[in-house]
């Protein structure tokens, strides 16, 4: 987002701050298109921002078997299709280092979570109508890249898992968790350098709003907002309780759910075997590999006790569950 142009700028602005634009080229493109039936053995990543999905989504992509938005779909990402044939974008491959500043490198080629600006768009549907819409959508993006397999990375899809679960019941939802505290850390850091930024160059505020980008930075909304013992965003407790609060919730809600896996960053990041299961889980018969590095910080920070005690018993109970 800090590289485009003054034209694309503009192109982002028209195609998606306008709720009006951005229903017309989902309607557009899916009357032109009649996708074919497809199985719904989708596979949708989600859990609180810095937890590892978007590792755990480029390692699923390697694989080739799924079809998920990419930067190259920006900003007409409702119409991926009619995009594709009016644009002037040519394949670049060039890796250049995303703006969190994290080491992930990303190409217009690589998958990246678009999905939420489909949901804000038709967020006044009923379900049984967003639902309808949301598998017109999946179905666009298929046929674009010709595959028969759905691959989502959406970390606002942390508040609708039942959903996505009732839309496609035969699909895998992932849900990434990662250390408490080492997450929590994280995610301050990357609210506090997307806050600075964004006073620099006030398009990063406006693009992550269109967007849905709310997990951290000018725009933050908490995912829980009430009755918050720690409600100061710029202090780490505030992130520890959130995680508390999100992953306690999926955790009580989810954790008997056949088709819903935690997925433990750090056994992710230092067990091979582990990569090998979840691949296993997902349908991934293809032979290969991927490199995974996990990030952790020295932390020099008070964390609440009582709050410490709760993250780490919960991360334990996670860290139980078994995968397959």
């Amino acid at each position: 987002m800090n590289n485009y142009s003054w034209l694309e700028q503009k192109l982002h602005k028209f195609a998606l701050s306008s709720q009006f634009m951005r229903e017309v080229t989902f309607d557009f493109e899916s009357t032109s298109i009649a996708p074919s039936s497809k199985t719904g053995d989708h596979v949708f990543i989600t859990g609180l921002a810095r937890s590892g999905t978007t590792i755990l989504l480029n390692a699923l992509y390697k694989s080739n078997i799924f079809a998920s938005l990419s930067y190259a779909d920006m900003p007409f990402v409702l119409a991926p299709n009619l995009w594709s044939k009016i644009s002037f974008n040519k394949k670049n491959l060039e890796l250049k280092e995303r703006a969190h500043g994290d080491g992930i490198k990303v190409s217009t080629e690589s998958p990246e979570a678009f999905e939420e600006v489909f949901w804000q768009t038709f967020a006044a549907e009923n379900n049984d109508e967003l639902g309808e819409k949301f598998r017109v959508y999946v179905g666009n993006i298929l046929y674009k890249y010709k595959k028969e397999r759905y691959l989502s990375k959406n970390n606002q899809n942390i508040k609708r898992i039942e959903l996505i679960n009732s839309i496609f019941s035969n699909s895998k939802i992932l849900v990434p968790f990662r250390e408490p505290i080492q997450h929590a850390y994280s995610l301050l850091i990357q609210h506090k350098k997307f806050i600075e930024d964004a006073k620099n160059d006030n398009f990063i505020s406006k693009y992550m709003k269109w967007i849905g980008h709310t997990e951290f930075g000018p725009n933050y909304i908490p995912i829980y907002n009430q009755n918050l013992n720690f409600p100061n965003d710029l202090e780490i407790n505030h992130w520890v309780e959130q995680w508390y609060l999100t992953y306690n919730d999926c955790f009580q809600s989810l954790k008997n759910k056949k088709n819903i896996h935690f997925i433990s960053y750090e056994k992710l990041c230092s067990m091979k075997d582990y990569w090998f299961q979840i691949k296993k889980l997902v349908n991934i018969e293809k032979p290969y590999d991927f490199q995974f590095k996990e990030s952790k910080k020295d932390i020099p920070l008070s964390i609440d006790k009582v709050l410490k005690e709760k993250v780490m018993s919960l991360y334990s109970g996670l860290n139980d569950l078994d995968l397959l």
